[in-house]
């Protein structure tokens, strides 16, 4: 199992394939289990690259706060580990925050970006509801009903479902709170504009209630290609794993990244 030591944290990443390279960043909660389609396909030509976050899966609890500035910093310690100088960096829900935090602060460490069901900012009602749930919760050291519910509407098989909840299983409530607190605060929707690299928005159609970040992104960003796959919500990266990957081959071949 591959370990990476970051000023004392153990952190799990996997890396499978050649050619250019992707980072996928999974939501609170979730680990890098989310990302296993991705990892099987699309590695047949890039360089795939999962990680648990700190206090997720299979790494360790970090006595740090888990902010996006420290996610970060970790993947910049991976890619250093990993001897890359620049790749495609790719997140899931809040971890598509976590992309755009990336291109704003470390851009020349990137190719580009892929933002799977995310936002810059949570500003409707809808959204912030469910991630105080989750900060609520994880304060309640209730991790296993969190896992047990976020594990079952992001599988969609059995053996999947319980890969991803003993992986869940694993994290640890008071980082998993932290990811949360910090999700729902975020907010970088006035510095989308200074974000000079191709980024790739993929939202599901059955989505609606975060089409509005969708359409808020595909405006303020100045150079993005927006995907909308169908009969599809949001749990994008296994439920629609071969439009998905299609779409992300199609984005790197194109764009020349």
């Amino acid at each position: 199992m591959p370990m990476l030591d970051v000023d004392g944290i153990s952190l799990y990443y996997s890396v499978k394939g050649n050619g250019v390279p992707i980072v996928f960043i999974h939501p609170p909660v979730l680990t890098s289990v989310n990302f296993q389609y991705q990892l099987k396909e699309l590695s047949e030509e890039f360089k795939v690259i999962t990680f648990d976050i700190r206090g997720h899966g299979r790494s360790q609890y970090s006595r740090l706060p888990v902010t996006y500035p420290l996610i970060i910093e970790d993947i910049k310690h991976l890619l250093d580990h990993l001897e890359i100088k620049k790749a495609i960096i790719c997140g899931y829900s809040t971890g598509g925050s976590i992309v755009l935090e990336y291109l704003l602060t470390c851009g020349d460490r990137a190719l580009g970006g892929i933002v799977i069901g995310g936002m810059s900012e949570v500003r409707d009602k809808y959204l912030k509801q469910k991630i105080s749930l989750g900060i609520s919760l994880a304060n309640k050291d209730a991790v296993p009903i969190l896992a047990l519910s976020i594990s079952w509407s992001n599988s969609n098989t059995g053996k999947l479902f319980n890969e991803m909840f003993n992986d869940a299983l694993k994290g640890d409530a008071r980082n998993i709170e932290q990811y949360y607190h910090y999700s729902l605060h975020y907010n970088c929707t006035h510095q989308l504009e200074k974000i000079n690299m191709p980024i790739l928005l993929v939202y599901g159609k059955k989505d609606k209630p975060l089409h509005h970040y969708a359409y808020l992104l595909h405006e303020k960003l100045p150079y993005t290609e927006l995907k909308f796959i169908e009969h599809t919500k949001h749990q994008v990266p296994t439920k629609a794993a071969n439009d998905l990957n299609e779409s992300i081959k199609r984005f790197i071949h194109t764009r020349n990244v």
